[in-house]
């Protein structure tokens, strides 16, 4: 496994189940990501500069595949419907464990910032792609950790976006394999 721009902090990858993976960006720079981006043919560079992506067919999430784990936790928390779907704790782990799966010997971009602008009430987060243009587009909409905020951040939430996996309904309990939905 190579790394780029290695994280300062100690919580890495395998705190997540994240292991063997090929290389991985850390907390990449802007301009960092847009050659990224560019190299790999995730995007095209529109006049005056902007990273211009196709998403594909899907431009959005899969509303009928919004699923939240069912435990005593989220029993009452939750508004349980057609948008809010219940998945069993068992069939997660079945689809997690395929996800951490697919994404070994992959090339992984991970970013660390923070939710929240106020520093007394912010919430350290992690985003965790497969593709430069949406590590880009979480560094510019959550804000930036500092390089020594780096150092002591600890993820109270981690986003694992991996649009080219597909789901399994029979398998995974969804009710579709939607690709590129951003």
């Amino acid at each position: 496994m190579t790394t780029s721009n290695a994280r300062t902090g100690g919580y890495g990858l395998e705190s997540h189940g994240i292991q063997n993976v090929n290389s991985v960006f850390w907390n990449l720079s802007t301009p960092l990501l847009y050659e990224e981006a560019l190299r790999r043919h995730e995007g095209r560079l529109a006049h005056l500069g902007p990273l211009v992506v196709r998403t594909g067919q899907y431009t959005g999430r899969s509303p009928r595949d919004k699923f939240i784990v069912r435990e005593p936790s989220s029993e009452q928390q939750v508004w349980w419907g057609d948008v809010n779907r219940p998945m069993d704790a068992q069939q997660f782990h079945v689809l997690r464990g395929r996800l951490l799966a697919y994404l070994q010997d992959r090339d992984i971009f991970v970013q660390d910032c923070f939710v929240g602008a106020d520093p007394r009430f912010r919430v350290p987060i992690r985003v965790i792609t497969e593709t430069a243009w949406h590590s880009l587009f979480a560094r510019n909409m959550f804000i930036q950790a500092k390089p020594d905020e780096l150092a002591r951040h600890v993820p109270q939430f981690t986003v694992i976006h991996v649009p080219d996996f597909h789901a399994i309904p029979e398998v995974d309990g969804t009710h579709s394999s939607p690709r590129r939905s951003c």
